[in-house]
């Protein structure tokens, strides 16, 4: 096959679990020589990420489950077949409304980075087990920063 191209079947590749949900990489920047990222994301009720831009753009699918998403000051709600494209510098957030599994594509790629860094490897490739404590959400903007994200707190509700 060749060199540029790649192929990554269910199960393969790295897989992190962070927020307790399954993130899963399907296309890293350093197989697509920086060009995207390309992950699979399983997420439960209620553990979206905080509000947050990126450096590039987020195209967002909805594969199974609902979510509610936040997209400059305007509130979308998404289902099955849904599709999301976030520009640059955008603020968004999303909060699951059932478990969600979506696919997103980060243009340019490197976001993976970021969840290897602020993730966990997963043991299986399912949802971790539920945390009793809530997340470190200074630790991840600590951490989203060094990936050129700007991330906030959770919004009260």
């Amino acid at each position: 096959m060749p060199e540029n191209v790649h192929v990554r079947h269910s199960g393969e590749g790295k897989a992190f679990w962070m927020l307790n949900g399954l993130y899963e990489v399907k296309a890293s920047s350093d197989e697509t020589n920086g060009a995207m990222t390309v992950m699979e994301m399983t997420v439960p009720e209620g553990m979206g990420p905080p509000p947050h831009t990126h450096p590039g753009t987020e195209s967002v699918y909805v594969i199974e489950g609902t979510l509610r998403y936040h997209i400059a000051g305007e509130t979308v709600e998404g289902g099955p077949g849904s599709f999301f494209h976030i520009p640059e510098g955008t603020l968004e957030w999303y909060e699951p409304t059932s478990t969600v599994r979506i696919l997103i594509t980060y243009t340019p790629g490197g976001i993976d980075k970021f969840f290897a860094e602020a993730g966990e490897p997963a043991q299986r490739r399912e949802l971790p087990p539920q945390s009793d404590t809530p997340p470190d959400i200074d630790r991840l903007i600590e951490i989203a920063k060094r990936h050129g994200i700007l991330m906030q707190p959770m919004p009260d509700a």
